[in-house]
């Protein structure tokens, strides 16, 4: 009976070993992944924009800290939009020293607000340089769900 015993504890032994090999061997990889965050604004509403800049800085640097990639990118549609023209933006300031100081964080345009303003100004509103442009914002956030993006609208 106690060689029973001993016999089932060493194969135990053996198991938790070998499961923590497995573990050890597989959470670096885990780790070497970049998380991605997208952040949509659709409103234009200052203290929206204020709160996604928010939420970028600090997942940015929760994640530096422990010394991990993160790359975030904004998507800015409908009345958010605003917040990446260079001629009304509330947060213009703000959004410009990110883009010098934050490379992880990228901000994106839709080219359909972009069009609809445009149509309704008679002018294309000015964008905050370094600002991209994807035709379809919802479209891209869409895109970035299906390849396992974290979609968060704050």
């Amino acid at each position: 009976m106690r060689r029973g015993r001993a016999s089932r504890r060493g194969m135990l032994r053996g198991l938790l070993a070998a499961a923590f090999i497995v573990t050890s061997l597989a959470a670096p990889s885990r780790a070497a992944e970049s998380h991605r965050l997208a952040l949509q604004i659709s409103d234009d509403d200052p203290v929206k924009m204020r709160a996604v800049l928010d939420v970028a800085a600090n997942v940015s640097r929760h994640y530096s800290g422990q010394g991990e990639d993160v790359e975030i990118v904004v998507v800015a549609f409908n009345g958010g939009l605003d917040m990446l023209l260079e001629d009304r933006s509330p947060v213009k300031e703000r959004l410009v020293n990110f883009l010098k100081s934050m490379p992880n964080v990228s901000f994106v345009a839709c080219g359909n607000t972009l069009e609809t303003l445009t149509a309704k100004e008679g002018k294309r509103p000015p964008l905050i340089e370094g600002i991209s442009v994807t035709q379809v914002g919802v479209a891209m956030l869409m895109e970035l769900a299906e390849k396992s993006w974290t979609i968060v609208r704050p």
